[in-house]
């Protein structure tokens, strides 16, 4: 079963909403950056259409079909103007020849996790490095990771179900309940995600049930930072949230680092 191409990616704006403050985070720096952008993970949109709207010339790319034809159904209702912004790539973002160079790269939202070796990180940094201007940056932020929730998410008690929200099916108007299952592999530094969504009709009955995996390896501080300076990057700043705070344990990694 793939990733993002079922039901997680149909029902992925209803449930996996972003972070306090990423998009505007996200379009203040494309618009300091000026065009043109890359955003790598782009998925559904959520920060790509924004970013454009601001008058920023962005190509996105993912290698999901389907949430890449979600993205495409969005940018049909936008205007003239904005959609001339806009390219639209489905392609693995350790592996892409685009013919171009970029003042900003940008892998919001942790899509950087989905890389599950160090190989595929370095690969991934390279070529994104030589899709870079001589003076252009890489941003992108992923969770700092936290020794007590791995530790109670190991074994039988990681793999409980617990409830991660709910919403209403765009199609059917049901209620839609998502219950997630979540295991810790300290020694490979991998999160193995289940989300299950259950479709409930105004009875209350389940009509419908959908299984969705994830799987993304989790990157500790001091990793990150010298996995960038391996690849050829100079870190400028790292942010522990998107009012540009000071990094804090356990929160979030907010990476600013340019080409060097």
């Amino acid at each position: 079963m793939k990733e993002y191409e079922g039901a997680d990616a149909t029902f992925y704006d209803y449930y996996s909403t972003g972070l306090e403050g990423d998009v505007q985070f996200y379009v203040e720096e494309a618009k300091k950056a000026g065009s043109p952008v890359l955003e790598l993970g782009c998925g559904t949109g959520r920060i790509l259409i924004p970013v454009a709207e601001s008058g920023v010339s962005i190509v996105g790319l993912d290698r999901s079909s389907a949430m890449l034809s979600i993205a495409r159904r969005k940018i049909s209702r936008l205007s003239v103007e904005t959609r001339r912004r806009i390219e639209l790539i489905e392609a693995d973002m350790r592996d892409f020849q685009l013919g171009q160079r970029f003042r900003l790269v940008m892998i919001p939202y942790r899509a950087f996790l989905h890389l599950l070796t160090p190989e595929d990180q370095r690969r991934a940094l390279g070529c994104i490095r030589e899709h870079l201007m001589d003076d252009g940056r890489l941003i992108l932020n992923i969770f700092d990771p936290r020794l007590d929730i791995i530790v109670a998410h190991q074994g039988s008690l990681g793999a409980a179900l617990k409830k991660g929200g709910e919403f209403i099916h765009p199609e059917t108007g049901h209620r839609i309940v998502v219950w997630d299952t979540r295991q810790y592999d300290p020694e490979r530094q991998m999160l193995n995600q289940y989300h299950i969504f259950e479709e409930l009709d105004n009875g209350g009955r389940v009509v419908s049930k959908s299984y969705s995996p994830l799987t993304i390896r989790y990157v500790y501080r001091y990793e990150m930072q010298y996995l960038l300076e391996l690849c050829g990057y100079k870190v400028e700043a790292l942010y522990g949230d998107f009012s540009r705070g000071p990094f804090r344990y356990g929160g979030e990694q907010i990476w600013v680092a340019r080409r060097r």
